[in-house]
């Protein structure tokens, strides 16, 4: 990947609320371009009927996240079950993810012919029936379930925060960042609470992975009223952004995006297994993730402040996967008692690289409709490229035994990352530019 030539436009040094204005447009034209474009909007919304939507975003987005950091802590018992090696055990991990990428392209177009809402509705049942699939202890049932599962977070992490902007206008940042902690939230106690969750039923991992279908199902029904109050689709005229694929920067902050997530995913799917084969408790290793994931909520909400203090946050994107590398290396090499050490590495590294990601994806855009369009190409190329993390390991771990490969694995990801955040983090624009349809 070549560096940006000189004669790219240089992008003016921003502050952090410059950053927060920009973040929000980047939602208003998630909306605008991407869902339901309003006739208008209420001139104020009713106290209580905007206290419940809070309430069914928050629950929402609690459940982004417990079906993919659920699996890890007890995918040793899976591997006993069927048997599987690490390559069996790393399609269970990746799935997921791969739909992630493959179906965020899907939801724009779910968003504009159902309207946001109903959208939601219909993709929360979706979570529910593959959570609830995983009672069939089934090598080929549990597939499914990671398809449907990444199919419909996938759609719900394009929609949600369009809705967000649309009817929380001018507290957008506020409600992103408790969108953000309500996420972690649900990550942080599924990888915590599973291995309990299984002890507490006989040793099913089946039953604890399918009880995460409760919080989704209680999600569901609080979600529900909002259908009813939603508003109805209608397809807007949204905008064209040219030469996006074609801009060497954009290529940068996208693979920056897609390989500091699959770092992310890897530490979902594997840091347990790997604690445990290193002789750490099951439960203890649960609530390893589970820390390292809670971590990253203050690291991701103190970083771009920090970050944006400078024109160019090239420095800190390799800073951040400095940290990720020596939490990652430190949980396979250190000795277990200094397990917790390696805990805040890898939980401030991971927290602070995934909002360097999506900050980078605001400043490195000209307007909104730029970053728009930037981010559906972060996440859709990138999630695809993340799942080739958690895939590896389980393939090395199979090819060479022990988790040194792996390690050096961790090592090539988080230095290529550091090449392309180098680039990234360069005060530029990306060449593109967007005109009306």
């Amino acid at each position: 990947m070549s560096l940006r030539d000189p004669s790219t436009p240089s992008a003016p040094p921003l502050d952090a609320d410059a950053v927060e204005h920009l973040a929000e447009d980047l939602l208003i034209d998630a909306d605008d371009a991407s869902t339901e474009t309003p006739a208008a909007a209420p001139a104020a919304p009713v106290v209580a009927g905007s206290m419940m939507l809070i309430v069914a975003i928050v629950l929402v987005g609690f459940n982004l996240r417990p079906a993919l950091s659920s699996v890890g802590p007890v995918l040793s018992e899976i591997m006993a079950t069927f048997s599987l090696g690490g390559s069996g055990a790393a399609l269970l991990t990746t799935l997921p993810v791969v739909c992630l990428g493959l179906f965020s392209a899907v939801a724009p177009g779910m968003g504009r012919r159902l309207g946001t809402e109903k959208a939601i509705l219909l993709l929360m049942l979706l979570l529910i029936a593959g959570l609830v699939l995983r009672l069939v202890v089934t090598y080929p049932a549990l597939l499914l379930s990671g398809v449907l599962v990444g199919a419909a977070i996938a759609g719900m992490n394009v929609l949600l925060p369009g809705l967000v902007k649309r009817d929380f206008p001018h507290k957008a940042a506020l409600m992103a960042g408790v969108y953000t902690m309500a996420l972690c939230a649900g990550a942080s106690l599924a990888a915590g609470f599973t291995v309990p969750l299984e002890q507490a039923a006989g040793g099913s991992w089946a039953f604890a992975l399918a009880f995460w279908a409760v919080p989704a199902v209680i999600a569901t029904v609080v979600w529900f009223p909002q259908v009813r109050a939603g508003r109805s689709a209608a397809a807007g005229k949204g905008w064209t952004v040219r030469g996006l694929t074609r801009d060497p920067l954009a290529w940068q902050v996208t693979l920056f995006m897609g390989l500091q997530s699959s770092m992310a995913y890897s530490l979902f799917g594997w840091l347990a297994p790997i604690l445990r084969d290193r002789g750490l408790d099951p439960v203890q290793a649960g609530w390893v993730v589970s820390l390292s994931i809670l971590i990253q909520v203050p690291s991701s909400l103190l970083a771009p402040i920090l970050a944006t203090r400078r024109p160019s946050q090239s420095i800190a994107t390799v800073i951040t996967l400095i940290l990720t590398l020596i939490g990652m290396l430190g949980f396979i090499f250190a000795p277990l008692s200094t397990v917790w050490v390696w805990t805040l590495f890898s939980g401030v590294g991971l927290g602070a690289a995934f909002a360097l990601g999506i900050t980078l994806i605001v400043l490195r855009a000209s307007d909104s409709h730029v970053a728009a369009q930037l981010s559906g190409m972060a996440q859709g190329f990138g999630y695809t490229l993340a799942s080739g993390g958690p895939f590896l390991v389980g393939v090395l771990h199979d090819a060479f035994g022990g988790w040194t490969a792996v390690a050096i694995l961790f090592a090539v990801i988080c230095g290529a990352g550091a090449l392309f955040g180098l680039g990234a983090g360069r005060p530029l624009h990306v060449k593109a530019e967007s005109h009306p349809r």
